[in-house]
């Protein structure tokens, strides 16, 4: 009778586990959530300085660079790379390899599904996240939250907006959204 009722309960467990998982696995995450940081990055802009000993390119005006399915707009864009002879893989860059962009002046960054806004952008290629720093504004479909710092972390999808001090912005330093409800067919 004993070793029944253990079963029952391990078989119990088991279920609930088996249903939690599945509930963790349907939850929505971002779309960015394995996008391909390996993907080639395209820019265009009004202009381009190279400052090839500091390896690095500053690019200016109605700057639009597009990776994959991302893409990312702003007054002015930093390029960190480093330019080592060999590396590359023979692609026609010549072994030059991006591992930063700064991004400042109005950046947007959108993906099919999320647009996120900020006054200062960095994408670090090489750890996978986007942050945007100051007045953040992350869209999805009609939900909007608002901050004063977003990551967002490319390998697990997840997105985290931060209110910033108290006193800095007009919500008090506190985050700030707008969500929509399932409307019911009702009587």
């Amino acid at each position: 009778m004993m070793t029944m009722r253990f079963f029952g309960i391990i078989l119990a467990i088991s279920l609930a586990g088996a249903a939690a998982a599945q509930v963790r696995q349907e939850q929505p995450t971002s779309a960015l959530k394995g996008h391909n940081s390996n993907a080639p990055v395209d820019v265009t802009a009004d202009r381009i300085e190279v400052q090839d000993r500091a390896d690095r390119a500053i690019f200016a005006g109605n700057v639009h660079a597009t990776q994959a399915e991302m893409t990312l707009e702003t007054e002015r864009l930093t390029v960190a790379y480093s330019n080592k002879p060999g590396a590359g893989g023979g692609s026609a860059a010549g072994g030059v390899q991006i591992h930063r962009l700064d991004a400042a002046g109005g950046v947007v960054v959108r993906s099919p599904s999320e647009t996120a806004k900020g006054d200062f952008g960095i994408y670090d290629l090489d750890r996978k996240l986007i942050t945007l720093i100051g007045n953040v504004q992350l869209t999805q479909r009609n939900n909007i939250v608002n901050g004063q710092r977003l990551v967002i972390n490319l390998d697990s999808g997840r997105a985290v907006v931060d209110g910033g001090p108290p006193g800095v912005n007009s919500s008090g330093g506190r985050v700030t959204g707008h969500f929509t409800v399932p409307q019911k067919n009702g009587s």
